[in-house]
């Protein structure tokens, strides 16, 4: 039940994002959807299969690189400096969605 809830507010997330603009501007409303990011936490409930997906990740990925959490922040800094942008998620996966 638990990985349902999770893909069910991912896929709402846009139109959450793009209704919150809306309807409490001009206070700003972004959303950014993070794909896998090599974290601590990421460690802990891959275990022992980190290393695969890091592998698996940087044979795959566009960008041909594991994203880390510096490119979250980035991210995240352009957003809150940028006053244009509101009622958007961006992704940052490195790619992973174009892959079939």
């Amino acid at each position: 039940m638990g990985l349902s809830v999770a893909a069910i507010a991912a896929a709402a997330l846009p139109a959450i994002t793009a209704n919150a603009a809306l309807q409490i501007a001009p206070v700003r409303v972004n959303a950014i959807a993070a794909g896998f990011v090599d974290t601590p936490l990421s460690a802990r409930l891959l275990g022992d299969g980190l290393a695969e997906r890091r592998q698996q990740l940087r044979a795959t990925l566009p960008i041909r690189r594991v994203v880390g959490p510096a490119d979250v922040a980035r991210l995240a800094l352009h957003l809150m400096t940028n006053t244009a942008l509101t009622g958007a998620t961006y992704d940052v996966d490195g790619g992973q969605q174009l892959i079939p």
